[in-house]
């Protein structure tokens, strides 16, 4: 596997080997941590779901043809891909080692199923074909796709699985800022055998996802017997929820995988805080925020002059609220004062719509939505609803390539101040006699 460099050159390299591979105008859905569950698991389509990594040879002989495919079964089974390589932990749920690997989401989704077949578009819509039919004739007999347990081994990494013990539980547990998902058990139970593949799966992903701030963790009871204890764990395997400084909860959910990680993202929605609103001073800062996150909300604002700190905070606190209410999304939010950043403001055409403007971008995709209601509470709220909905018109930024952004000063938080116009002193110009007369006169 390629070693993967980092920073800047990270996402800059990333973002072109995936537009290389699918662009927006494909009708290849792009897949992630942070939509997969969504766009798949929660999904009554059939979806054909390609995991690759963007240097395999044979991933990109596959893309014409898994593009053909796409657009041949449009409106009929969904096909996505999944950067494997850059989201190891969504490979890993699904048993991915090498690539490309093709597996069907059907009417059980936390059970895919192996794609075996040729590589052409015919043979995959064939495929897909066959399987839309059992599909049908599973529903016609009454079975609706059972969510059980999935048994697939090699669903996720044990290692993110936190062993937790007499010894150290109350300094990981119970002294960290984390929240713990904690699974007591017993090795000769078998419920706990079966929900072991699920944990460590549900781990792997909400590590990545909620980058570190949800831990699962388990508890050997038969081993570990004092902590159990203090806790009343009588029967195997028990789930139990810890957050600093709260009283223990009892995980009533269910044990797949899909319910596990739902949970989580929940537990890390409800306790994490609102994302960060930063000032556009540089590149660095546009990139490193909006290529980490599916979508990226950039507010322009009118300048200094014409609002006043209080105007302009009144338009930050408009943001900044917005961003508490769909932290959950965990989008980038961004702001840049009016004729700052006149590029980004030319590529996104906001001039027409005077400010405030607000713009949703897509920076893998290079696709920006524009707010046309009011800079309110209310208006953006209904901007971003829409967005997330898959609703909404969106346009390509800039021809595709990101504008150049200017490094600028940060905004002190004062109001504006008029540039000083100079004193001229007039006493020492001498003028010729022709211009005192013409005074005169």
């Amino acid at each position: 596997m390629k070693p993967l460099l980092s920073g800047v050159l990270l996402g800059c390299s990333l973002l072109v080997s995936v537009q290389a591979f699918y662009s927006p105008s494909d009708d290849v859905v792009e897949l992630n941590p942070s939509n997969f569950i969504r766009e798949v698991i929660q999904s009554d389509n059939l979806w054909l779901i390609e995991f690759y990594a963007p240097w395999c040879g044979h991933c990109q002989r596959l893309t014409p043809d898994w593009k053909k495919a796409a657009t041949a079964l449009k409106g009929i089974v969904k096909v996505g891909a999944v950067d494997a390589d850059q989201h190891k932990s969504l490979g890993g749920q699904y048993g991915v080692s090498g690539f490309p690997t093709i597996k069907i989401f059907g009417g059980n989704k936390n059970k895919p199923e192996q794609y075996q077949g040729g590589r052409t578009s015919q043979a995959i819509v064939e495929a897909a074909m066959s399987a839309l039919r059992e599909l049908v004739k599973d529903r016609l007999g009454g079975k609706s796709g059972s969510s059980g347990y999935s048994k697939q081994s090699g669903g996720g990494s044990e290692k993110d699985v936190v062993e937790l013990t007499d010894d150290n539980f109350d300094k990981m547990v119970l002294h960290s800022d984390d929240v713990w998902l904690v699974e007591f058990f017993a090795p000769w139970c078998g419920h706990c055998k079966n929900l072991e593949p699920e944990w460590a799966a549900a781990a792997s992903a909400v590590k990545e996802q909620t980058k570190g701030k949800v831990r699962l963790g388990a508890v050997d009871a038969t081993v570990h017997q004092a902590v159990s204890s203090r806790y009343g764990i009588r029967g195997f395997p028990t789930i139990k929820i810890f957050r600093k400084g709260e009283e223990p909860e009892d995980y009533q959910g269910g044990r797949s995988r899909r319910d596990i990680i739902e949970r989580a993202l929940d537990l890390f929605s409800d306790n994490a805080p609102a994302p960060e609103l930063l000032e556009i001073l540089n590149e660095d800062v546009l990139k490193k925020t909006c290529e980490d996150s599916q979508l990226c909300i950039i507010g322009i604002l009118p300048h200094i002059l014409d609002t006043g700190a209080s105007g302009r905070n009144g338009y930050l606190d408009v943001m900044v609220k917005l961003a508490d209410k769909y932290k959950k999304k965990m989008w980038g939010w961004l702001w840049a004062e009016a004729g700052s950043q006149m590029d980004l403001e030319a590529s996104l055409g906001i001039g027409g719509f005077g400010y405030p403007a607000m713009a949703a971008i897509n920076l893998r995709k290079m696709k920006f939505a524009l707010l046309k209601g009011s800079f309110s509470e209310t208006g953006i709220h209904e901007f971003l609803r829409e967005l997330s909905v898959g609703r909404g018109s969106t346009a390509t930024l800039g021809g595709g390539v990101l504008p150049k952004i200017h490094s600028v000063e940060a905004w002190d938080g004062k109001d504006g101040q008029l540039p000083e116009e100079e004193d001229y002193d007039l006493s020492d110009v001498e003028l010729d006699d022709d211009f005192d007369k013409k005074i005169e006169l």
